[in-house]
């Protein structure tokens, strides 16, 4: 098994202080790209991102401290540091969050960033889009659908969103090509029907 098909431990889970490891959008992407892409350099990181390698060498330190990366003791040198992640994803309850208002707004300013990251990924797809197969094109989905659930009925419907991701995750094979699944599911606050005149 070569060094980038190392297993990854499943989750992260964040709290109050792996929090502050990830406030910064900048750490965001680089951690999307070690586990999205595997192992690289600050240098290497840097050229992707249109960073200094200073800058994204600290970043790399920061992950590593709050435990979210790790050096590749495998690869690189005292010069050439390689680091790899450790996690293929990283778990919280928003919830957890909201009691304290200074953990609400670092969690508030993290959703949003991943927010942001959701959409620069949907739109790298559709901007990109003429550049993959028809069969890609196909088998690519976009959809939404309101619908109307009890805060339980919800929190079935993402588990077993979740099942089925879980049935399709295996190690890649010959021919895979990686696939971004995001979704997103929460209440809404609408118009009250009741007594509407218009």
């Amino acid at each position: 098994m070569s060094e980038d098909e190392r297993p990854l431990e499943r989750a992260i889970e964040l709290n109050a202080r792996t929090l502050r490891g990830l406030a910064h959008p900048l750490r965001l992407e680089i951690l999307g790209l070690l586990r999205a892409d595997g192992p690289a350099t600050a240098s290497g990181l840097a050229g992707r991102l249109g960073e200094s390698s200073g800058t994204t060498s600290w970043h790399l330190r920061q992950l590593a401290e709050y435990g979210f990366i790790e050096e590749d003791p495998e690869r690189g040198n005292r010069r050439d540091r390689w680091w790899r992640a450790r996690h293929q994803y990283t778990d919280f309850e928003f919830g957890d969050f909201l009691s304290d208002p200074a953990h609400r707004g670092a969690m508030g300013a993290f959703l949003q960033e991943i927010v942001d990251i959701y959409h620069r990924k949907a739109t790298e797809f559709v901007t990109g889009a003429a550049g993959w197969p028809r069969e890609w094109i196909d088998a690519a989905g976009m959809s939404d659908r309101l619908m109307w659930l009890t805060a339980e009925e919800l929190t079935a419907l993402n588990g077993e969103l979740e099942q089925v991701l879980d049935r399709y995750e295996r190690p890649r094979r010959e021919g895979d090509t990686s696939v971004v699944t995001q979704w997103q599911s929460f209440p809404r606050r609408g118009r009250e029907p009741k007594g509407d005149k218009s």
